[in-house]
């Protein structure tokens, strides 16, 4: 189911099939708002009840549901809980936004893209030649937040646990937005990120630069401290084919690159799940 849940996913996402208002973060957004409010989110109880309610409601159905016209109803929740966690529309009209204002040499307005890709960290005052290999990070850190992070967990845990992982992710980012203190959110995120993270990153070793990756992924992957983020982008940017920089006012070689890097990640990603599957590792 994985595997079939993935694809599915995956080309709903690309084809945006699935409106706005219909999407994971949206509806988290009047879950929050309706349920609780940031005040009460400040309770440790309420912030841990706000947290794995949703993963609760979906296990509990996937519990009511199993084996109901012999798989078929299971299947379709899979699908349907598969496609509100990768549909994630604002990124990719954010990062179309950025490569548009590069190809006609709009230097402040790639700058406001490129903050609002990861506002979570304010964008270092760098040269508009560094800016696309800055922006490459921030894209192949954003696979892993909104796609390879969530994979990993629905193939590990199901669908109960991407919801989880979105929805920690989800407070998270509202944390930061709104400049709230929600409690247990980052510690949480911290702990669910660290072994995916690494396992997203190795996977950097083997798409990319082998010898140059592999050496900067030992020196990260087994730091307890080291951050998800910082493991990602540097695993990352050591694994980046050499690129030729352009003169253009903004180059986006390195951006692209990356991009296509990712693209490679996710792909061997959906392998190791179909050799899975076959050998009956993964259902």
């Amino acid at each position: 189911m994985a595997l079939f849940s993935l694809l599915v996913a995956i080309l709903i996402e690309r084809l945006k099939l699935l409106p706005q208002s219909w999407q994971l973060d949206s509806v988290l957004d009047v879950y929050s708002k309706s349920l609780f409010g940031n005040k009460q989110l400040t309770s440790d109880v309420m912030m841990v009840l706000a947290l794995i309610l949703p993963a609760i409601t979906v296990q509990v159905a996937m519990w009511a549901v199993d084996g109901f016209f012999w798989g078929g109803v299971s299947l379709i929740l899979w699908i349907g809980i598969s496609i509100l966690c990768f549909s994630h529309q604002k990124q990719r009209q954010l990062f179309k936004s950025y490569m548009l204002a590069a190809c006609r040499g709009d230097s402040q307005a790639c700058y406001h893209f490129a903050d609002e890709l990861d506002p979570s960290v304010p964008l270092e005052a760098i040269s508009t030649e560094d800016l696309g290999t800055r922006v490459g990070q921030i894209v192949a850190w954003s696979n892993y937040r909104f796609y390879g992070a969530v994979a990993l967990f629905l193939i590990i845990l199901g669908p109960a646990g991407a919801v989880f992982y979105c929805t920690v992710r989800y407070f998270n980012d509202e944390s930061q937005k709104l400049n709230l203190d929600f409690p247990l959110v980052i510690d949480a995120l911290k702990i669910l990120d660290w072994l995916p993270s690494r396992i997203f990153a190795f996977g950097y070793v083997l798409s990319g630069q082998f010898s140059h990756a592999f050496v900067c992924w030992r020196q990260y992957g087994f730091s307890i401290s080291c951050s998800a983020r910082d493991i990602v982008m540097q695993v990352a940017l050591a694994a980046e084919p050499h690129t030729k920089r352009s003169s253009a006012p903004i180059c986006i070689q390195a951006t692209l690159a990356l991009l296509k890097l990712g693209k490679r990640n996710f792909l061997l990603l959906l392998v190791c799940l179909s050799v899975l599957t076959i050998f009956g590792v993964v259902t």
